[in-house]
């Protein structure tokens, strides 16, 4: 992002000392941000870290990574990849284990209000919504090319939206007449249209919105690759830090702790040794009410943290 327009889009870390708290064992380890967004972890984890330690980074928005850049500092490196890839990427740079790796999978502000990358329904923009533009299909491309029944699955799974298919069922009908949604204006007139109640003071598009965000990312998909990851990355010891901000990213982090922190009998083998929990749940942390007073978008906010154990993975 140049000029003005990246000046005054401004980016409030949510729940910063909280999850720096949290993933930060030991000064001299080598650590990971899964999702460097503007920095505000990142900074933070190398204020703390001592002169021994190593931060690497990962952010698949060249915007993210151009900001990275200005982070001058021989510990810390950034990588243009997915967080889901951070086990292909230790091993290639010869790190075998880390003492925490830190996921904040929430949207930056800089990119939700940057009109042209056609995340949020408040700007007239074309329907992108990728965090890596120059790779994939964009939401308008999906809508374009998408049956009624995929996108009704789409907004159902990853929007919960109640009205998944009349919205679907809309947006095929343009695309019919010949004017396809191509616009985030467009697809919010779309789905204003088709949906007749919504909760109070919240948008009728926002969980559409969501719905392929999540889609045309993959981000749920990603999000298991790099829990498992971080798993096969973590020493002893070493934490799991994960700020989620909806309730489908919460409940596969959730679920994915509860599965390793909880002795698990093999049915098909109920004599075999039970192995013994590779992890231990350690918290779950809601934003302060003085932060979510300060910046609405943490409100809905949760930071799982996890801690690894001494029992092999295998």
């Amino acid at each position: 992002m140049h000029g003005p327009a990246a000046s005054s889009l401004q980016h409030r870390t949510v729940l910063l000392h909280e999850a720096v708290d949290a993933v930060l064992t030991d000064p001299q380890g080598v650590y990971i941000d899964g999702t460097f967004g503007r920095g505000g972890h990142s900074r933070l984890l190398l204020e703390r870290l001592a002169p021994g330690g190593r931060l690497i980074a990962f952010d698949k928005d060249p915007e993210a990574v151009e900001e990275a850049t200005r982070v001058r500092d021989p510990r810390f490196s950034i990588v243009q990849t997915s967080f889901a890839r951070m086990g292909d990427v230790c091993a290639e740079r010869g790190v075998g284990t880390v003492q925490g790796v830190l996921l904040d999978l929430g949207v930056s502000s800089p990119q939700i209000d940057n009109p042209a990358r056609g995340f949020s329904f408040r700007f007239d923009a074309p329907l992108d919504m990728r965090m890596d533009p120059s790779r994939g299909e964009t939401a308008a491309e999906f809508l374009a090319r998408a049956t009624g029944q995929q996108i009704a699955e789409v907004l159902r799974h990853y929007g919960e939206e109640r009205f998944a298919v009349p919205i679907a069922k809309a947006i095929v009908a343009r695309r019919e007449s010949g004017r396809p949604v191509r616009t985030t204006g467009e697809l919010s007139e779309v789905v204003a249209r088709a949906v007749k109640t919504r909760e109070p003071g919240q948008d009728p598009a926002t969980r559409t919105f969501q719905a392929l965000r999540i889609q045309v990312n993959a981000e749920l998909e990603e999000l298991e690759q790099g829990l498992n990851q971080a798993l096969a990355l973590l020493a002893p010891g070493g934490r799991l830090a994960v700020i989620s901000f909806h309730s489908l990213e919460d409940r596969i982090v959730k679920s994915f702790i509860a599965r390793y922190a909880n002795a698990q009998v093999d049915r098909r083998a109920p004599f075999a040794p039970v192995p013994e929990p590779r992890l231990k749940a350690l918290a779950r942390i809601k934003p302060s009410a003085a932060e979510v007073a300060d910046n609405p978008r943490a409100r809905s906010a949760i930071l799982r943290v996890a801690e690894r154990t001494e029992a092999p993975l295998a």
